[in-house]
């Protein structure tokens, strides 16, 4: 990884219980779908995350969840506006272009398809966001708004109107009409991805057209 950039924060904001999303003004290209590091001093080894905001925003956003005995998480959390974290390059190849594509996200994962969403790639894919509670469907209002039926949130530990009761997988098997001609790209944990990949094969999908990228 390269050498670190300093930069100064505009906004951390708390979006969910645990949940951030933090601002700093955008100072590289970079394509929708890559990650940079991000450590709180430059000697720091760098934690990757997801860039969440579109590639032609003036602002960078980085989504994050608090973890209790995380090497990073708990620090950032603390940070207010003016505060200065360290930044590397983007890089990373988990692109996706203008095709027609299926986007399946759990959690925090759900970072790289905003990304790609507001870089003006959602108008022809569909998008099934899942997590555990409703306040964790990050940026649902934005999906539903422009996406329309082709946006599917779920949630596992509570039922809410106009949202899926059940895990991402379950409304995949459910689903009678998997199109198999497209790509799958799935982003979150290692047990969703597995899972998901596994059906789709399972289904007749070729293995090429799944694209993977787990969060831990």
């Amino acid at each position: 990884m390269k050498s670190l950039t300093k930069v100064t924060i505009i906004s951390n904001l708390e979006v969910a219980p645990g949940a951030y999303v933090l601002s700093f003004p955008r100072s590289f290209e970079f394509v929708p779908g890559q990650v940079i590091g991000i450590a709180m001093n430059p000697a720091d080894k760098p934690r990757l995350y997801s860039i969440a905001s579109g590639n032609k925003e003036n602002v960078v956003r980085i989504l994050y969840t608090v973890k209790p005995e995380g090497k990073l998480t708990p620090d950032l959390a603390r940070l207010h506006a003016g505060d200065t974290i360290y930044v590397s390059e983007p890089f990373g190849g988990f692109i996706c272009d203008e095709q027609k594509a299926v986007w399946v996200a759990t959690g925090t994962g759900i970072a790289p398809f905003s990304s790609m969403f507001y870089s003006g790639l959602g108008k022809n894919k569909t998008l099934i966001q899942g997590n555990r509670f409703a306040n964790g469907l990050y940026f649902r209002d934005d999906f539903e708004k422009e996406m329309g039926p082709r946006y599917v949130p779920s949630c596992t530990r509570e039922q809410v109107a106009g949202v899926y009761h059940g895990r991402v997988l379950k409304y995949l098997s459910e689903k009678k009409d998997l199109d198999l001609s497209v790509k799958y790209y799935l982003c979150g944990s290692a047990e969703m991805v597995v899972d998901v990949r596994d059906l789709l094969i399972e289904r007749g999908m070729p293995f090429e057209n799944v694209v993977a990228e787990i969060f831990f």
